[in-house]
């Protein structure tokens, strides 16, 4: 699995942190179904981490469910960290290297925030942060994400225009190699629709998800290439407008 470089991760959701609440509505039903895995009960007093926290959506749910706890907002650009209104310690800092002490951390939730990250680097970092017997919840997105976007792209050129997604099983592994003894998995797909293919990518540009990875196209599509794509998109159409799936992969378990 191929990430992009740290910096155009960055780079990508700065520019991004302006428009991302308008259009995350996937990311905002990820941050609830994966609320629903959160554990009965914690210590008196606990500490809890959202790793890649965007604009802060996960926040106040995190804080309804430990009231008493010192929740931690961490995310690498700082202008999405600017936009998490909260009265939590905001950091900024890298997934894959986590500026936390060793065994700190009583719950580690992270919602679509890894798919940008080398996945054995995360979790490793998770596991070394997670006190023992603390907390892991995880959803990441799947191979199954963006499939219409690629069939279209596909009759305009051979660049890759998303990520290359991991497999649930695959990262259920790496977790298990990491040092996770108990954990679950599970995936649930979800859909939305937009009127044309102009909508559809702004969407996706709304939040930081377009352009990423090596061997991307790095100049402007022409009006040609673009009249394809719309074109290739309309064979796709729903009822409810031009598809857009997300593979939503949860894990979670104990340290």
């Amino acid at each position: 699995m191929s990430t992009p470089a740290r910096h155009q991760v960055r780079q990508s959701f700065e520019r991004a942190a302006a428009t991302y609440d308008q259009a995350a509505g996937v990311q905002r039903l990820a941050c609830k179904i994966l609320a629903e895995q959160l554990p009965q009960s914690l210590s008196a007093t606990p500490r809890l981490l959202d790793a890649g926290c965007g604009t802060g959506y996960a926040l106040p749910l995190l804080q309804a469910f430990a009231p008493t706890a010192e929740v931690l907002a961490l995310d690498l650009a700082p202008a999405m960290l600017a936009r998490a209104h909260t009265a939590t310690a905001r950091i900024q800092g890298d997934l894959e290297c986590l500026p936390l002490a060793t065994a700190c951390i009583d719950l580690y939730w992270s919602s679509l925030a890894w798919q940008w990250c080398d996945p054995a680097r995360a979790l490793a970092e998770a596991r070394r942060v997670l006190r023992p017997g603390g907390y892991f919840l995880l959803c990441s997105l799947g191979p199954a994400t963006f499939t219409e976007l690629r069939q279209a792209f596909a009759a305009v050129d051979d660049y890759p225009h998303t990520l290359d997604f991991l497999a649930g099983d695959t990262l259920l592994q790496l977790a298990q190699s990491a040092g996770f003894p108990t954990l679950e998995l599970r995936r649930q797909r979800a859909t939305v629709h937009y009127p044309d293919v102009r909508h559809l990518l702004q969407a996706v540009k709304a939040v930081g998800a377009n352009q990423l990875g090596p061997g991307r196209r790095t100049g402007l599509m022409g009006r040609a290439a673009f009249s394809r794509l719309r074109t290739a998109y309309e064979t796709q159409r729903q009822a409810a407008g031009l598809p857009l799936s997300y593979d939503l992969i949860f894990l979670s378990g104990t340290a």
